[in-house]
């Protein structure tokens, strides 16, 4: 099978590889994504930063929409890919793995030592007093608020909300902190229009500037957030290879690019690997 799985396996035999992931992995578990074949189907404008502490109208219509997206995004489940990428770890092949998803599926699926880029769904923070909480715990504060809240989820978008009636969402009440008494609430993810934490990125980099190898897994690198450590590792000569479906704007600094489903090409890729480098994570 001429997938690119065995020229993968050669240039991943090396170890000190990081991986970047985008939400391209995370397709096959039924999340979609922005840009890929997934998300081209859909017409979905994400929630900015500065509409979502500006706008008491739209941080309701996020916190409705969320929440009847949440349960349907906690029941997603690692994939093959997701597996593939805990294997090449616990072989010790990877020096890191980096992923601009929100899914918490890398560790789910074996991971360890994610960094999570924009953060993840399954915590929320308060914007007053820094207090965090889990996602679960805000779950069941909201269906106290709102215990005739019954929204069908037909399908989730790629930030784990959902489209509702006005009905449904003129209806749907909030909660604020508890740590502090009325602070406002925001899940634990970057927004458009917000800045990564400066230390987080400098551990991104730190990371890419000692790789041996940047493996790129289902991100379109349209944004500058995941590309930038693509042009860094290019400047500095670090080989650079692309798993995705459908171009990338980091294809012209790739030295190898796969046009494929990723949870096959990257189980077969493990599969080819020596015995003692394809330990299984699960």
């Amino acid at each position: 099978m001429n997938d690119g799985a065995d020229m993968l396996a050669e240039i991943l035999a090396g170890g000190e590889v990081v991986v970047l992931s985008g939400a391209g992995l995370s397709t096959e578990s039924g999340i979609p994504d922005y840009r890929g074949p997934s998300g081209a189907r859909r017409r979905h404008t994400p929630m900015t930063y500065q509409t979502f502490t500006g706008d008491p109208a739209a941080r309701r219509r996020y916190w409705a929409r969320s929440h009847a997206g949440w349960h349907a995004m906690a029941r997603a489940r690692p994939n093959t890919g997701h597996h593939a990428v805990a294997r090449l770890q616990h072989a010790g092949l990877l020096a890191g793995v980096v992923t601009q998803n929100v899914d918490g599926l890398h560790q789910a699926g074996g991971a360890r030592d994610v960094i999570e880029l924009h953060g993840s769904l399954h915590r929320v923070t308060c914007l007053d007093c820094g207090d965090a909480t889990s996602r679960e715990d805000l779950d069941r504060r909201l269906r106290q608020a709102n215990p005739r809240f019954g929204a069908l989820v037909t399908a989730v978008n790629p930030d784990g909300d959902v489209e509702l009636p006005d009905e449904e969402i003129e209806a749907f009440r909030t909660v604020t902190c508890r740590a502090c008494g009325g602070g406002m609430l925001k899940p634990d993810v970057v927004f458009f229009g917000e800045t990564v934490p400066a230390d987080r990125v400098a551990a991104c980099f730190a990371l890419v500037e000692r790789a041996r190898l940047l493996l790129v897994l289902g991100s379109s690198l349209t944004v500058m957030s995941g590309r930038r450590f693509v042009l860094r590792a290019a400047k500095l000569g670090i080989p650079v290879a692309i798993v995705n479906q459908g171009p990338t704007r980091g294809d012209d600094y790739a030295d190898l690019t796969v046009d494929a489903p990723l949870g096959a090409v990257l189980t077969r890729t493990a599969d080819l690997l020596p015995p003692s480098a394809a330990l299984t994570a699960r």
